[in-house]
């Protein structure tokens, strides 16, 4: 039974992130009209997901046993583990804070690893360098292209879309776009189906292939209000632009996945847009509220998954309930202190504005 739920919820998690991380891919090629239909975009992006996923395997070998020991992980903590991370998920939807899977889901990990006490530091504090160090490389090589992208668009006005270019620029951002659904498939893969094969209840081949076909559907069946709400967000980027964010964004990802780590491709893509912005619009755009959310999510996807993870495994696990309520207790003391202190700015704030007093 458990064994069921394990693939249950690892295969629904697969499609989710389908949905949520590949369809984004082909944001800028739908958003800019370069893929008039949105049918064609979800089908490309399902295929090439798929395609990425087969070649996932190092990353599902890191998320299986590369951050805790394998002969930890039971059906019980897979079901816990994958459990954790769907129910960030979901809270984290209803809140509206977009979370990142692959933190979540390392999170999840990183939790079970603590309960149990036993983890692979340094791997753990590898991956983590890897999720501030990519966004910052892709911030740096996004800025330096995004300013020959201006240059050369002021120079020529035909490379921002007009004229006898448009058609090669549409091309390029399609291709740029499958590129960035390989990458999300080749990491993301892993976040579903690593902690199955980690416990031993799937071959790494099985597991990339099956996972592949639920992360390819997700993108296909569920994709649409992704890719509806990310082209319109970003059409705001030329069609050069835009296949320079992407092909930044993915080139970054699947470098990454060949050694094994999971890395967030939206943090990735959206410091990409940064870079690319900052250079067109200069460093106003770091005074947006924009910065401050990505550093927000970086923190928070692991922490809350961590905390979830090692609170639901004392809980039903080890039978542990003194130190349940006391990590509950140290956890919505937290959130409860960071919302008086917020509600006290805020009545401040106005205080001072209405120029009374209390």
């Amino acid at each position: 039974m458990l064994t069921v739920a394990a693939f249950t919820i690892a295969l629904f998690f697969a499609m989710n992130i389908g949905a949520s991380g590949t369809a984004a891919a082909m944001g800028p090629a739908y958003g800019s009209g370069a893929i008039p239909k949105k049918r064609i975009a979800l089908l490309l992006v399902g295929i090439f997901a798929f395609l990425g996923s087969l070649a996932g395997g190092e990353v599902v070998k890191t998320i299986g046993s590369g951050i805790i020991p394998s002969d930890i992980a039971t059906v019980e903590i897979v079901v816990i583990i994958l459990a954790a991370a769907c129910l960030t998920l979901f809270i984290s939807n209803l809140i509206g804070i977009p979370l990142s899977t692959s933190e979540v889901v390392v999170g999840a990990i990183v939790g079970a690893g603590i309960a149990f006490q036993t983890l692979y530091i340094e791997r753990v504090i590898l991956i983590v360098s890897f999720w501030v160090i990519v966004p910052i490389v892709a911030f740096g090589i996004s800025y330096f292209i995004g300013k020959l992208v201006r240059m050369a668009e002021g120079k020529w006005e035909s490379l921002t879309g007009k004229g006898k270019w448009r058609r090669p620029l549409v091309l390029l951002l399609i291709i740029s776009g499958c590129l960035e659904a390989y990458a999300a498939g080749m990491n993301n893969v892993a976040n579903a189906v690593g902690p199955l094969v980690g416990a031993g209840l799937i071959d790494l081949e099985t597991a990339v292939l099956v996972g592949g076909i639920f992360v390819g559907l997700g993108a296909l069946l569920l994709g649409g209000k992704v890719i509806e709400t990310n082209g319109k967000k970003i059409t705001r980027l030329s069609l050069l632009q835009g296949s320079a964010v992407s092909v930044t964004g993915g080139t970054l990802v699947i470098f990454a996945s060949i050694f094994g780590f999971p890395i967030p491709l939206t943090q990735v893509t959206t410091s990409a847009i940064v870079g690319m912005g900052t250079a067109d619009n200069g460093f106003r755009l770091w005074q947006k509220s924009i910065l401050k959310q990505i550093i927000k999510v970086w923190i928070v996807s692991p922490v809350f998954s961590l905390v979830m993870s090692y609170g639901l495994i004392l809980l039903f696990i080890k039978a542990d309930y003194y130190t349940f309520v006391v990590v509950i207790s140290v956890f919505i003391a937290t959130i409860g202190s960071y919302s008086l202190y917020h509600s006290t700015r805020i009545e401040r704030r106005t205080t001072y504005d209405d120029g009374g007093g209390i």
